[in-house]
């Protein structure tokens, strides 16, 4: 029993170091630490930011463009089911929905997965196709959002790599129910 549980763990052990020490072809380099990665490798210049409407129904950006040559390989930001694959208004774009709720897209992408296909962070998805609008050369979009429909809200995709910091600021009236003497109760 203790010689068999011996070669159990020592085979575990080979496999594991295997996995790890062996980089793939098709895995990204240089991922974050938690649930996403960059879906370019090595990290891309961000070259248009998320700028999301005021209004759902109105223009904005739902996305992050990020500097890219055509034919670059693009790897699933996090682990997921391929939830598309095909042409939307004549570009090829390529969907990951996330356990946690997250759908990604990638576009200008041609796809090298198919709807149903399991991808884990870093897994290539496809390869950048072209010139997305608003870029001067290619470069990929990179959006995220959770929810469908109406109930869809749109998501700097920079904030699943912790890459967005926030900044609280006190507002007027919160601000002056706060304070005494001109300055903010507990606040240097």
């Amino acid at each position: 029993m203790l010689r068999s549980a011996v070669t159990l763990a020592a085979l575990v052990a080979v496999l594991v170091v295997a996995i790890v020490a062996v980089p793939g072809a098709s895995r990204a380099e240089g991922l974050t630490p938690g649930g996403y990665g960059w879906p370019l490798s090595p990290r891309p210049e961000v070259v248009r930011g998320f700028d999301p409407p005021a209004k759902r129904w109105l223009a904005g950006h739902r996305g992050v463009d990020l500097a890219a040559a055509t034919g670059a390989p693009v790897f699933s930001a996090g682990s997921g089911v391929v939830h598309f694959a095909g042409v939307v208004a004549g570009k090829p774009v390529v969907s990951v929905m996330h356990p946690d709720g997250v759908l990604t897209t990638y576009e200008p992408v041609t796809a090298t997965v198919s709807v149903g296909t399991t991808v884990v962070r870093g897994s290539l998805v496809g390869t950048v196709e072209g010139v997305h609008p608003g870029c001067v050369s290619a470069c990929l979009h990179w959006g995220a959002r959770r929810g469908a429909g109406s109930a869809a809200r749109y998501l700097n995709p920079l904030a699943l790599l912790g890459a967005v910091r926030v900044r609280l600021k006190p507002v007027g009236a919160v601000l002056a129910a706060g304070t005494a003497g001109g300055q903010a109760r507990g606040w240097a």
